[in-house]
């Protein structure tokens, strides 16, 4: 994700989450410290393109301190639920956490969404806490999950899987960019 990504990460973000948005504050925030060789952060985002241009479906975004990964964010758009760009990002996040060398990886997952819970457990992610009142302003408790480094994603669930080098580059599938030091990696 870069800056030109917030505007409408902001508009995916205002959609989903309409009561407990990221302010626009809080992504250039996170995106601070997400560039240079002491980078703790990183974000990706997924964009379709078409005859019309392209449009974001989907982001994530992870902070890395002291060998703890910590999913900060993570959605898609409601038109790509089910189809398999929620474990793509987090697959993405999930490199991010090895890139920086994470021991594990932990995020919190409101308590009333269990469609994000099951793809977490399928990643080998494990309750280990809830926090009251977290998500503000609806006072909804979070249930928050860790996943240690050398978890392996459940191998009956081909959606659960770490190398997506070899899928199928279908017209119309988001494309997960990571961008490094002003240069481009498909994931």
């Amino acid at each position: 994700m870069r800056w030109w990504d917030i505007e409408p990460v902001l508009e995916l973000e205002r959609e989903l989450f309409p009561h407990d948005a990221w302010s626009p504050a809080m992504f250039w925030s996170e995106l601070a410290h997400a560039r240079g060789p002491a980078a703790t952060r990183r974000y990706v985002v997924a964009e379709t393109v078409d005859e019309s241009g392209g449009r974001v479906v989907g982001y994530g975004g992870l902070a890395a301190v002291d060998g703890t990964g910590d999913i900060q964010t993570i959605a898609t758009a409601r038109d790509q639920w089910g189809t398999g760009l929620g474990s793509r990002l987090l697959t993405a996040l999930l490199r991010a956490a090895t890139d920086f060398e994470c021991r594990e990886v932990l995020l919190e997952v409101r308590v009333d969404n269990v469609r994000a819970q099951r793809l977490y457990e399928r990643f080998g992610f494990e309750a280990i806490g809830v926090r009251r009142g977290y998500y503000q302003p609806g006072n909804v408790d979070a249930l928050v999950m860790r996943r240690p480094a050398d978890t392996e994603p459940d191998p009956a669930d081909p959606s659960g899987s770490f190398d997506t080098s070899d899928a199928p580059d279908t017209p119309g599938t988001p494309d997960i960019t990571e961008r490094h030091q002003g240069t481009t990696t498909h994931g």
